[in-house]
């Protein structure tokens, strides 16, 4: 039976881990922080509603044993910082690429041939950073950042449309960023119908500028960043992987020539399956949606300027 790791016990890595035990995505989760105590604490509270929810998925919390995590099937790493006052986003990254890097090292040594989903931020870098730093397959490397802005894309439409979020189809490439992020309308769908024909252009024009400060209107909200959805997405790319389920969803991947672009992390469509990303799907492009999607791949490639490779 398939076991996933969780490496962070923050609101999103437990968000992650809570999602994946109650949805019996694998028999095994492990949940590891650095923090004595806090993954222990989170998942016996996890445990305690077993019997309550209905789940028998065997969850368990450790304080930096990566041993425990070993013969893991798929890693998904929240570990990281948020920015504080006075920092700057170089200083942000290279704390982070520190913390990231040791992260992968450890969880490769005991589970070598695991699939790692990195939500760390920033996101694209930090999934770079993986890429570049291991001799894993870039199949193996996933950022999930697109799962996350599609699914606040597909949110904004359906409160636009009066809908129900499920039944609209709409997706999100390009950089996990406020400003970099490509919310594809002109393939968004409503039953088969294309949004397009059912919203003006203004409505449509703010679904957009909803879903691109989506994170930053919730972090206003809240006082820190949002964590329901995040690990909600970061548990839907792990199911996908471990269920084979063929979705095809945005994550950050590596590419080599798809959409234009060479030898960076960055969110397009693929296909998700148990051996990690099978493929990318490419979509026909039109020249504006070409034009931003390289704007956003010259903005993340400013951002990995930062990283010490």
């Amino acid at each position: 039976m398939a076991k996933i790791t969780v490496i962070g016990a923050g609101n999103v890595g437990a968000t992650c881990a809570n999602i994946l035990a109650f949805n019996e995505v694998a028999s095994k989760v492990v949940l590891l922080d650095i923090k004595e105590g806090v993954s222990e604490g989170k998942t016996l509270d996890m445990r305690q509603t077993a019997t309550l929810l209905g789940f028998d998925t065997k969850i368990s919390g450790v304080t930096n044993d990566y041993t425990k995590t070993a013969g893991s099937d798929v890693v998904v790493i929240t570990s990281g910082i948020p920015r504080k006052p006075g920092m700057t986003r170089e200083e942000l990254i290279g704390v982070n690429a520190g913390i990231v890097k040791s992260v992968t090292e450890n969880v490769l040594a005991h589970s070598p041939n695991a699939i790692i989903v990195c939500v760390s931020n920033p996101m694209d870098t930090m999934t770079y950073l993986i890429q570049k730093t291991t001799a894993l397959s870039k199949h193996r490397v996933i950022g999930m950042g697109g799962a996350l802005d599609s699914s606040r894309f597909k949110c904004y439409l359906s409160k636009a449309l009066n809908a129900n979020p499920n039944e609209i189809e709409g997706i999100v490439i390009g950089g996990h960023g406020d400003t970099t992020m490509i919310p594809l309308v002109r393939f968004a769908t409503y039953k088969g119908i294309p949004v397009t024909e059912l919203l003006d252009k203004a409505t449509l024009d703010q679904v957009v500028a909803d879903t691109m400060v989506g994170g930053a209107t919730l972090t206003k909200m809240l006082g820190t960043s949002a964590w329901y959805a995040p690990g909600a997405a970061a548990a839907y790319v792990a199911e996908a992987i471990i269920k084979d389920q063929k979705k095809v969803v945005p994550c950050s991947v590596y590419l080599e020539g798809e959409y234009g672009e060479n030898n960076i992390c960055i969110g397009v469509p693929v296909v998700l399956g148990r051996t990690g990303w099978e493929k990318i799907v490419d979509y026909p492009l039109n020249d504006e949606e070409k034009a931003l999607f390289k704007a956003s791949a010259d903005a993340v490639r400013k951002t990995n300027g930062a990283l010490s490779l």
